[in-house]
């Protein structure tokens, strides 16, 4: 099922971020969004996930926007941001099972997750005690411990060494071809093919046009 985006604006603080994006992510796709720092990659990935309301424009699925049931359109999303949310009193696996309760995982997909995300004989070490690498491996088994069709990710390498990127990269290709889609904030070259790129610079405004079209 298609998820667009149209004539979308956002603004931070008091600067237009970004205006008249628009995307659309199809199965089995994914789309890579670029720019320098700044340039609002992960402004349009909150509005994506429903966190943030853009200025203008709309979001949908094919079955409708995503401001007339945001429940349904939350209930088809992972959402990994740019820092790990982990209770740092809970353990590796209490982390996983609290998150994945409320997503619909079972304890196979929990199993799973922590054997693919290489957490296996860390799963009772409470998060305080983690590694930056672990954390992050910790926040992306979210992605295996339950389903979800659209995938969004910020920055998802950043602490990882080179054995766990190729586990995420392992993780987006098998999400692709089950027909998810994946959205990437990212400025690394992830290694993943058959990309599509949107380049957020391509939509930056002037900050004398900040308040052109918005209500």
């Amino acid at each position: 099922m298609r998820f667009v985006g149209e004539n979308l604006s956002c603004i931070r603080g008091e600067r237009l971020v970004f205006s008249g994006l628009e995307f659309a992510v199809d199965p089995g796709m994914a789309l890579v969004l670029t720019g320098s720092n700044g340039s609002g990659k992960t402004s349009l990935l909150r509005v994506m996930a429903g966190l943030t309301r853009p200025s203008v424009g709309h979001l949908a699925w094919q079955d409708g926007p995503i401001a007339a049931d945001p429940e349904r359109h939350h209930n088809r999303l992972h959402y990994v941001g740019h820092l790990d949310a982990l209770k740092p009193v809970l353990s590796v696996r209490e982390n996983l099972e609290t998150w994945a309760q409320l997503h619909g995982g079972t304890d196979k997909k929990i199993a799973s997750a922590l054997n693919k995300l290489r957490l296996e004989g860390f799963e009772n070490i409470p998060g305080r005690y983690l590694s930056a690498g672990q954390r992050r491996r910790l926040s992306l088994a979210r992605l295996a411990a339950s389903d979800a069709p659209l995938w969004l990710l910020d920055e998802p390498t950043i602490a990882l060494d080179a054995a766990s990127v190729d586990v995420v990269q392992t993780l987006i290709a098998e999400h692709r071809a089950n027909g998810g889609m994946a959205v990437i904030a990212t400025n690394v070259d992830l290694g993943i093919a058959d990309t599509t790129t949107l380049n957020l610079l391509d939509f930056a405004a002037a900050d004398e046009d900040i308040w052109e079209g918005i209500t």
